[in-house]
């Protein structure tokens, strides 16, 4: 980590995004108590954080693999964290059962985590990790193992499991699309940095360097000379292939290299001479194929200049 400096508002939904190797998780444990600085300060409601084993911090966390105890039930691992700090049978078992109804998972306490779903057991963890109702919730890549369909399932009910709860939830991801469709900032890492931090549609409209524009969604990285002849102005710049256009006069010729039907969308690969560019079109439209001349245009406010060309 290096000079890492960010600040989580109290109820939001932050999401921390970047490669493998980046920095995320590191922070996200620093936050946790499960490693504690070298230098720097770490502040969870105005109260110093350094140096405050884990079960002191007002935190708790879902982890990628759910780490739920094989050998207890459903209700027992729910309930674990309650028995430590000394709950009563009756009150840790009422409350757990409570938790469960939370994550939509009532009458399921006596199985064993064997039994359950991937989503059934991620369910579970995180029934744990509000049962001891944490003033932050930290998520570390929790949906990582589950399919696409249950991946975005569960995305909807996060979010609206943090519209009710109302606390703050920090989320791992090294997925773009998570960060983008489910928080209310993104603080986006790399090389142990943060190299950015805005909302998602400051992020993804306006990124501040190369390695921002091509990891965040797809995006045409423009070099400073193709830009000096557009724009007048020498710095690189980031269009993204929803933004382009065919047009039947003006603009640029351009050769359709490949075309890939996506669905709803089609993706062009677009051969301008001095450039390669891929454009996203709506399927309906009438899709040129390759070998074929097209000429395509841009609104000149997609074109988004950067400071950094790293």
């Amino acid at each position: 980590m290096d000079e890492v400096d960010l600040e989580v508002f109290e109820g939001e939904f932050f999401a921390m995004l970047g490669p493998s190797g980046s920095g995320k998780t590191t922070c996200l444990r620093l936050v946790a108590g499960f490693e504690q600085p070298t230098s720097g300060h770490i502040e969870i409601f105005g109260q110093t954080a350094e140096g405050v084993p884990p079960f002191r911090r007002n935190v708790n966390t879902v982890f990628q693999d759910y780490a739920l105890f094989p050998h207890l039930n459903v209700i027992d691992n729910v309930a674990y964290g309650l028995m430590i700090r000394g709950a009563g049978k009756a009150e840790r078992y009422r409350t757990a059962a409570e938790a469960l109804e939370l994550v939509a998972l009532p009458g399921l306490g006596k199985r064993r985590a064997g039994e359950l779903s991937g989503g059934q057991r991620q369910r579970v963890a995180l029934a744990r990790a509000l049962v001891n109702k944490p003033r932050v919730l930290l998520l570390d890549e929790p949906l990582g193992a589950l399919d696409l369909k249950l991946r975005e399932q569960m995305q909807e009910e996060l979010k609206n499991l943090h519209r009710q709860l109302g606390i703050t939830f920090i989320f791992v991801t090294h997925d773009q699309n998570e960060a983008l469709s489910m928080a209310d900032r993104v603080a986006l890492f790399n090389q142990g940095k943060v190299v950015q931090v805005g909302t998602p549609q400051e992020i993804y409209r306006c990124p501040n360097s190369r390695f921002v524009a091509d990891f965040v969604g797809s995006s045409n990285l423009l070099p400073p000379e193709f830009v000096a002849g557009i724009s007048g102005q020498n710095k690189w710049a980031s269009l993204r292939p929803e933004a382009i256009r065919l047009t039947s006069a003006g603009g640029h010729e351009a050769s359709v290299v490949a075309c890939s039907y996506l669905g709803g969308t089609t993706r062009l690969a677009l051969d301008l001479g001095s450039l390669r560019l891929h454009a996203l079109l709506p399927s309906v439209a009438t899709i040129p194929q390759p070998g074929q001349r097209v000429r395509i245009d841009w609104n000149p406010d997609d074109v988004h200049l950067m400071e950094d060309g790293i």
